[in-house]
């Protein structure tokens, strides 16, 4: 009986407050390193999707963590209470690419780090891993400021076959990786990451793709233009 009694009142126990200073401090220094934060991933993330969008959720994120770590973290009671919280609400933003959850991820440890009150830790390791972004990603672009994203789109899927694209494109590509595809019953599309020496390298793979189905639809990207 006591020992019930004494795990009622342990659940039963407030949380400790939070010093209002220590807490306003934790918040800025996550808002300052969600802002370095977000322009890494602008700066040298691969992602095709808006990368200026997509960054501007890491400064909501990174805060909100931190204020429900600090108002968490001495609460046993307040914690089970954040699990059948977490359990009823879903996120259905869909993560397309692997390294936008990798930056969401670094952003809610940045969120954790300060509302557990780490911050020599949470800084030195958010330097340390924006330091290795940097070197490989910078790296990766020096490597890679020749190509291209390249997207075929086809209304009519029944009338070409993925195998008749990719051969087209090693015809007349220095280099060709297929990136995404995706297929139904009315349309086809496919990305890939394709490498040309010049632009008149470029025109032709135009022709030579136009030239297997009338309907296609070619897109290419490139941040530093295509001339």
């Amino acid at each position: 009986m006591n020992r019930l009694q004494t795990f009622e009142q342990f659940l039963a126990t407030t949380s400790a407050q939070v010093p209002a200073a220590t807490f306003f401090i934790n918040l800025l220094l996550a808002a300052m390193l969600s802002f370095v934060l977000g322009h890494i991933y602008v700066r040298y993330g691969s992602s095709l999707s808006n990368r200026k969008m997509f960054a501007r959720n890491f400064l909501i994120m990174t805060l909100t963590t931190v204020m429900i770590i600090s108002i968490v973290k001495s609460s046993l009671a307040l914690s089970l209470g954040l699990v059948g919280a977490l359990s009823i609400v879903r996120f259905r933003a869909a993560i397309k690419e692997p390294e936008e959850l990798s930056y969401l991820f670094l952003a809610i440890g940045i969120g954790l780090g300060f509302g557990a009150d780490q911050r020599i830790v949470t800084i030195i390791a958010f330097f340390v891993i924006a330091t290795i972004i940097i070197a490989v990603r910078g790296n990766s672009r020096k490597q890679e400021d020749q190509n291209l994203y390249l997207t075929v789109k086809s209304n009519n899927p029944n009338k070409i076959e993925l195998e008749d694209i990719i051969n087209t494109l090693k015809r007349h590509c220095t280099g060709v990786n297929l990136k995404r595809f995706d297929e139904t019953e009315e349309i086809l599309e496919a990305l890939f990451l394709v490498e040309f020496r010049n632009f008149e390298q470029l025109n032709i793979t135009k022709h030579a793709l136009q030239r297997l189905n009338d309907s296609l639809n070619i897109s290419l990207l490139d941040n530093r233009g295509l001339v």
